[in-house]
């Protein structure tokens, strides 16, 4: 899928040159799965103009920079439920996608305790450049292949994919799975009762590690909400996806979720 039509507002040079990727992959776009999968925090690639951000390969490979296991899931759980998959393939620490553009980590100057010196004092430009050549393209394909969808008459799930360090800031986060939400706990909810049916030795919890809100969400108010349809935010403990078992593991048991809460919700197409 192309993204040329979505060029930068502003006059700078571009961000993204010809040797950087795409800031999005589809997949399985022609799926039949009612579900929508999405993961933005997929990838780990900073735009070549960036240097790196000034971090080393290290840090890159830290839950700081990316969610570690999820992409991998999402393409098995894509693979099982036959769903299309949008993916983000720009680190975090670029810009953060699952945010809006006011958030203050939409462009993190400090991770974790970690300070990213190619984030420090940008410009309103600068920002906004992030924001028109990465995050711009990734939302503005979700809405058109969502809108085209809803033209067809084929009813949409959004499922969105992230995972989550089992300590940050000193604090143990046992649970192996939280389903987050806000305003619909409708598919969360269903979630957890048919995961806690598969997993019963798991910890699985609602809003835990985080909670959904506008401030520091992005796909869920946008484009569950708004759009009235039902939606989940899945995050999964990175210590249990970080390997090929795991994350064939994850993504069966959650491809079985899904179909009991569809059922549950009687959704259906």
């Amino acid at each position: 899928m192309s993204h040329a039509s979505h060029s930068p507002r502003h006059d700078a040079p571009c961000l993204l040159s010809p040797c950087d990727p795409d800031p999005v992959e589809v997949v399985r776009a022609s799926g039949t799965s009612l579900i929508f999968l999405l993961c933005e925090h997929a990838g780990r690639a900073v735009p070549a103009n960036l240097a790196g951000l000034g971090l080393d390969g290290a840090d890159m490979d830290r839950h700081i920079a990316w969610d570690i296991g999820a992409a991998a899931t999402a393409r098995r759980l894509s693979d099982l439920l036959d769903a299309p998959l949008v993916l983000q393939r720009y680190s975090r620490l670029v810009i953060d996608t699952n945010r809006p553009l006011s958030a203050p980590d939409c462009i993190p100057e400090i991770s974790d305790g970690t300070m990213v010196p190619g984030n420090a004092a940008l410009d309103a430009a600068a920002r906004a450049q992030r924001y028109d050549e990465i995050h711009r393209p990734l939302h503005d394909t979700v809405a058109e292949m969502l809108d085209a969808r809803a033209a067809a008459g084929r009813p949409s799930v959004l499922v969105t994919i992230h995972s989550y360090t089992p300590v940050f800031a000193g604090q143990a986060r046992p649970m192996s799975v939280g389903f987050l939400y806000n305003r619909d706990a409708r598919l969360a909810q269903a979630l957890k009762a048919a995961l806690t049916q598969i997993a019963p030795d798991d910890i699985i919890a609602l809003n835990a590690p985080y909670a959904v809100d506008d401030d520091s969400d992005y796909a869920i108010p946008i484009h569950g909400e708004r759009r009235g349809i039902p939606h989940a935010l899945i995050e999964l403990r990175n210590d249990l996806i970080s390997n090929t078992a795991g994350q064939r593991l994850w993504a069966v048991r959650l491809a079985e979720a899904l179909g009991a809460a569809l059922e549950t919700l009687e959704i259906t197409p």
